[in-house]
């Protein structure tokens, strides 16, 4: 109870991004009869959709709501004072994790060399190598070796963000509600609105 006390935040998140991946597996089809064999349930793609264009669809939209999802985080502890780290962290794994599996079911529609194809394949692949060494340092291990360093590195979120966004707007996908959310939380980090922020909410606990 108290390990479920002390993460239940980060257990929530972990629970919230996991399972669409239910959903995900329900798309595949493993068969061990003649040895191990892999392929995609045909009936679920939607009009002209195949399974595998259903598939990267569903990931790419998860990546980029869990992408924007991380970048509220320190806006709304500006906001409402409610700050846990490693709700925060539990958030970039489920955005990198989402962010990879998007990728890899791109290579295997178009193979990897396409990927230099197009200015929005370019950014979306940058994006996902900077978000890579966040994954594996978003623990707390990672955080006593690289102490101060650690925020320098994940600072990196933002520009994977800003390429995920240019990725899903050149591909002419709904993506203005992202960049409305990011953008408002840039402003609210701007110095002299986060210090008015806090001022008008300390001052309404009072």
């Amino acid at each position: 109870m108290a390990f479920i006390k002390r993460n239940y935040g980060w257990i929530i998140v972990t629970i919230l991004a996991a399972l669409p991946l239910i959903v995900l597996t329900k798309m595949i089809q493993v068969d061990w009869t003649d040895g191990f064999t892999l392929s995609l349930v045909e009936s679920m793609g939607k009009g002209d959709r195949t399974t595998l264009d259903l598939l990267y669809h569903v990931t790419g939209e998860f990546a980029i709501r869990w992408l924007t999802a991380v970048l509220t985080c320190t806006p709304f502890f500006i906001l409402f004072g409610v700050n846990n780290l490693f709700v925060r962290q539990a958030m970039g794994i489920a955005a990198a994790v989402w962010s990879i599996l998007h990728f890899i079911i791109f290579i295997w529609m178009e193979g990897f060399m396409e990927t230099f194809t197009q200015v929005n394949y370019v950014a979306g692949f940058i994006a996902v190598l900077i978000l890579i060494p966040l994954l594996f340092t978003s623990n707390r291990k990672s955080m006593k070796r690289l102490k101060k360093k650690w925020k320098k590195l994940q600072k990196y979120a933002y520009v994977a963000v800003i390429l995920s966004l240019l990725h899903v707007a050149l591909l002419e996908k709904t993506w203005i509600i992202y960049a409305v959310v990011v953008g408002i939380g840039f402003i609210i980090r701007i110095p002299d609105v986060t210090e008015r922020i806090i001022a008008f909410r300390l001052k309404r606990k009072k």
